[in-house]
């Protein structure tokens, strides 16, 4: 199951058919010309995403839906997103935690929010999505290795040089992918 709302591109060989929330591109998917020959790209992470093309739209769109929510409730705060899972530190880091103040729930939020802030994570995560996208659709095209040593040294440059020959529409995404300017 996936979220209806995920932004998503679509490509028919090395065309961008394409882009927007995943239900509205599931509709053009299923009444493209051939769409056995499309890949579906999320454009948060670069994942290839399968979908299940049998029938109309609607029933394409249908099944993208997740199911409802039946579980039991569990710990945490369900209606603000709060889900409680298992972490296993050291008991140094333990005590490191119990004396912040609100609490270690508090202290792990906030680093992890400090984390999701710097540049540096966003941009690793521009490249692995980059990398990803272009590992599918371009892993077999000349110079493929080049680009993507470029890409993990940050050199936008040559990343952009490298892929010069190969078809606009995956040169493009790639770098909309790894937020090259």
């Amino acid at each position: 199951m996936h979220d209806v709302s995920t932004l998503v591109t679509a490509f028919s060989g090395d065309h961008r058919l394409t882009s927007g929330p995943l239900a509205q591109v599931a509709r053009v998917v299923a009444v493209s010309a051939d769409p056995s020959e499309v890949l579906v790209f999320r454009d948060d992470d670069g994942r290839s995403l399968d979908l299940d093309l049998r029938g109309t739209p609607e029933d394409v769109v249908g099944r993208l839906a997740p199911p409802p929510q039946t579980a039991p409730r569990g710990p945490g705060r369900p209606k603000l997103g709060v889900t409680a899972r298992e972490v296993t530190l050291l008991p140094r880091h333990w005590d490191w935690l119990s004396r912040q103040p609100g609490g270690a729930s508090v202290a792990l939020r906030k680093l992890v929010e400090s984390a999701l802030r710097d540049p540096a994570e966003e941009g690793r995560t521009a490249r692995e999505a980059a990398y990803r996208f272009l590992t599918t659709m371009a892993g077999d095209r000349p110079g493929y290795e080049e680009v993507t040593r470029a890409l993990f040294a940050g050199d936008v440059d040559a990343f952009r040089a490298r892929m010069s020959d190969w078809p606009a529409d995956v040169r493009d995404h790639a770098l909309t992918l790894a937020r090259a300017p």
